[in-house]
């Protein structure tokens, strides 16, 4: 369908899971696709070619998006290589889970710093060529914890109640200047995050969910693919719920 043809997309955290099918998805859409990842290996080397294979331009850049400078590094290199940028998905995150009472201090600053804070680091550089542009979309990569909260999970659930209100507040803020800010929160994806859980804790999760199964990253990505798409041009500041019914 050629939904993304002539658009440049940044994304973070792209080696695997949610982000790498995201990347796919764009790049059959017709994206030139710029994916990020702490270190480049050889895994991620044969997915470029893998993209590159589908007719459009792509290429990996090793990046810390929780660090201000390399963020405003890794816009600049792209606009260098690509000429210019028109959307932007923050999906770099980790969990390090724990009761509050024996969560640490680096538990908190480590999910809040790669999950809240390389948004905005990330942001804060693309905002600049996306107003010269007077165009572009931001999508941040939120859950439904962000929304409900989870016990165990506070440094996460508030990580990602920050990425719907960052979402919200840019939406705001860079409208008029023809840039959509939107947020996706994601329930129960069958990643490697969730893959390592139990096969019956993860019965007990999908017996919470009406559709009774776990999403999957490409349901993940095809929402990104429309909230990054023309088709959602007049749609900002929304969250937009990937989880089968879970959060109603």
């Amino acid at each position: 369908m050629n939904l993304l043809a002539n658009k440049v997309a940044i994304i973070t955290g792209a080696g695997r899971g949610i982000g790498r099918a995201i990347a796919l998805k764009y790049a059959q859409e017709g994206a030139s696709v710029v994916i990020t990842d702490l270190k480049i290996d050889e895994t991620v080397e044969a997915f470029v070619k893998e993209l590159e294979g589908l007719g459009v331009k792509a290429k990996a850049y090793a990046s810390n998006a929780a660090n201000f400078e390399d963020a405003h590094k890794l816009v600049e290199a792209v606009v260098a290589d690509f000429g210019r940028i028109d959307v932007l998905v923050n999906n770099a995150g980790i969990t390090r889970d724990g009761l509050m009472m024996r969560m640490t201090e680096e538990q908190w600053d480590l999910v809040i710093n790669v999950n809240l804070k390389s948004a905005f680091n990330l942001i804060h550089a693309v905002t600049p060529v996306m107003v010269k542009q007077r165009s572009g979309s931001i999508i941040n990569m939120a859950s439904v914890v962000g929304v409900s909260g989870n016990a165990g999970q506070a440094n996460y659930s508030a990580s990602k109640a920050g990425m719907i209100g960052l979402a919200k507040s840019i939406a705001k803020e860079l409208g008029a200047r023809g840039i959509r800010a939107n947020a996706i929160a994601p329930g129960f994806i069958i990643t490697d995050m969730t893959g390592a859980l139990s096969e019956e804790v993860r019965k007990q999760w999908e017996v919470q969910i009406p559709l009774r199964r776990g999403g999957t990253p490409e349901d993940v990505a095809n929402v990104a693919t429309f909230l990054a798409s023309d088709l959602s041009s007049y749609v900002s500041g929304q969250t937009i719920h990937v989880c089968g019914g879970m959060n109603m």
